[in-house]
């Protein structure tokens, strides 16, 4: 009898697991510095830039000390960002991106003209909703944004001209149109698979980003300040992290190849859309959510420690051994995203009558750490990070759980366009690097002397 499809794949499946396996021990053998970090944690040095800065640690006589974390944007610790943009009472991701596209930032008349092109820039060309969004919805968002992205390049007429110029043009105007791409690619989604009304609220130029994304995305377009000035927030905070992280790592990687602008913010939507990276906020609200119903006393500090020593060991939620939030690739000590974020968080929670559900995050910050030094090992301290908290804020703010990840690509494409520029102007060669073979050599075997599917000696 001929095996069906399904048990042919699987059968494949198994040998794929079987011949793509190698040795733990021949990484640390070869010295290979598994996702480009040493065992102490630190990153192994690939490239250099001016646009942000993430400090983590001190070195003292070859030794590491941790530091509570900082990052800067252009040389501007971003709490001083924040704190400036508040206090003068206006909404601050267009500044930010115009600090991170042009190196400093701008006077209130450069403000004015960058914001009047992004508002330019955030309607779609004619019958690109039509065609592009709402006649073929994804049940992801993230998708949907790159596949839209990657159309767009055929309705430029200018799409493969690799200069300043051109670039910025392209980066300028996909940073006006993400809010609308995201928000319109959620409302056809809601409409296709989960049966709701369609709402499709043209976006006002003279609106802020953060302003656009309510306004666009609520059926009565309404809003208060403080919920439009938390987003707002939290589009500065995922602004930019670094050359490192994975997303913008893709981006100076498929730069460097030579290719267009749609193609690398496509490839860096593709990895910010892994849970491992930009998709982590949504397994935050899930864990919450699963911690929630399993805790009866939210103040109840053991019951909070047994739970996190049941995710650690496997017992709980997902069984991935992971407590989601908590701990990040570079920040030991402190993320200050995760801290501004958790200030302001804490203002709207008092708003909405969530009081109870802020400090229960707050407790859960507080002990995770302690819970994961008994349990493991640690070269360095583990802390909470902006994705513990942004979850939260999105729920409060009543955002639908579709955009989370998107918000972050509607912020991050400000970063991902400034290292591009970066990579283009500084004329790098494309970025290989090496992989060692561990592969026997092995004689070929005629079709007719073969009896097993993975019988290659």
């Amino acid at each position: 009898m001929q095996e069906t499809k399904k048990e042919f794949l699987l059968k494949l499946s198994k040998i794929c697991n079987q011949i793509n396996y190698i040795d733990p021990e021949l990484f640390t053998r070869y010295s290979v510095k598994r996702g480009l970090r040493d065992l102490d944690g630190r990153g192994v040095l690939v490239g250099l830039t001016d646009i942000g800065e993430v400090h983590s640690y001190m070195v003292d006589d070859g030794e590491t000390i941790p530091i509570p974390g900082q990052l800067l944007y252009r040389g501007i610790d971003v709490s001083l960002i924040t704190n400036g943009y508040l206090l003068d009472h206006h909404f601050g991701f267009e500044e930010t991106t115009y600090l991170l596209l042009f190196g400093s930032l701008p006077t209130s008349e450069a403000l004015n003209e960058f914001k009047s092109l992004l508002g330019a820039e955030r309607q779609l060309p004619i019958d690109f909703v039509n065609d592009m969004i709402l006649k073929n919805p994804s049940k992801d968002i993230m998708n949907s944004l790159a596949r839209s992205v990657l159309a767009l390049y055929s309705y430029d007429d200018n799409p493969d001209d690799t200069s300043t110029y051109n670039v910025l043009r392209q980066c300028v105007s996909l940073i006006g149109c993400f809010p609308t791409l995201a928000v319109y690619a959620y409302q056809a989604y809601a409409h296709t698979h989960q049966n709701q009304s369609l709402y499709i609220h043209a976006p006002k130029p003279e609106l802020s980003t953060a302003e656009n994304i309510l306004y666009m995305l609520r059926p009565d377009c309404k809003f208060t300040p403080l919920e439009a000035t938390l987003l707002d927030l939290a589009l500065i905070l995922h602004a930019e992290h670094g050359g490192g992280n994975n997303s913008t790592f893709t981006t100076h990687l498929v730069t460097s190849s030579g290719t267009d602008t749609y193609s690398v913010i496509a490839a860096a939507l593709g990895s910010l859309k892994g849970p491992r990276h930009g998709g982590a906020n949504i397994k935050v609200v899930h864990m919450l959510a699963d911690m929630k119903q399993s805790i009866e006393d939210w103040t109840d500090d053991s019951a909070i420690e047994d739970y996190l020593m049941r995710l650690l060991n496997k017992e709980a939620f997902d069984q991935s051994g992971l407590i989601y939030g908590i701990g990040h690739a570079v920040y030991s000590i402190s993320d200050p995203r995760a801290i501004i974020l958790k200030k302001y968080a804490q203002k709207l929670a008092h708003e909405k009558g969530l009081d109870a559900e802020f400090n229960f995050y707050d407790k859960i910050e507080t002990l995770a750490p302690k819970v994961i030094a008994e349990k493991r090992k640690m070269y360095k301290g583990v802390s909470a990070n902006v994705d513990f908290y942004s979850g939260f804020v999105y729920n409060m703010l009543n955002l639908p759980l579709e955009l989370y990840t998107p918000i972050f690509a509607i912020a991050r494409i400000a970063g991902w366009s400034a290292h591009r520029i970066e990579e283009i102007v500084n004329c790098g060669k494309i970025i290989r690097p090496a992989y060692k073979s561990v592969a026997k050599h092995k004689n070929y075997t005629p079709l007719n002397e073969r009896t097993e599917l993975n019988d290659y000696s």
